[in-house]
């Protein structure tokens, strides 16, 4: 069991930043990003022992991510909240490279989760068959949706 804990551990180092960024992908919030990532960490170590390396190691953490996150905002979205924001930001960039950024993101969290999920993971350069083989579709059809998800980007933009 403890070599177990430490392969894990080792595991979790090693793609720590895998999880923080779908995680990212699913709020901006910091508390909320590290209830992602607390969650998707407890559901990693539940499914560790099952994990046959069928697929790479970064493929099944960004896999298991993709679903917490997923499942977390379902169950968001079914217990309404009110959240609390302040009317400065006394961080906020006035770039114009940290606004386009800025608008980048806006757009891309007008998607849905799942196209969301799918643009951001191709924004991290990864192939279709990564996409495909995380969120649990098609090469083929992560390519169909990808060409879907820039031209409702492109609406988006324009209005």
């Amino acid at each position: 069991m403890e070599d177990l804990k430490k392969e894990f551990e080792e595991l979790v180092k090693q793609h720590k930043t895998t999880i923080y960024t779908v995680c990212f992908m699913f709020s901006k919030d910091k508390e909320e990003v590290n209830d992602y990532f607390q969650e998707t960490l407890i559901n990693l170590w539940k499914g560790f022992k099952k994990f046959r390396h069928e697929s790479s190691p970064q493929t099944w953490i960004y896999r298991v991510s993709f679903n917490t996150c997923i499942s977390a905002e379902r169950k968001k979205r079914s217990h309404a909240t009110v959240p609390l924001t302040m009317d400065i930001n006394l961080f906020e960039d006035t770039d114009d490279e940290t606004q386009q950024i800025r608008r980048l993101k806006e757009h891309i969290n007008k998607l849905g989760v799942f196209d969301r999920a799918i643009i951001l993971l191709w924004l991290e350069n990864m192939s279709y068959e990564e996409i495909g083989a995380i969120v649990g579709i098609s090469t083929k059809n992560v390519s169909v949706r990808l060409f879907r998800i820039k031209e409702q980007l492109k609406q988006i933009s324009n209005i």
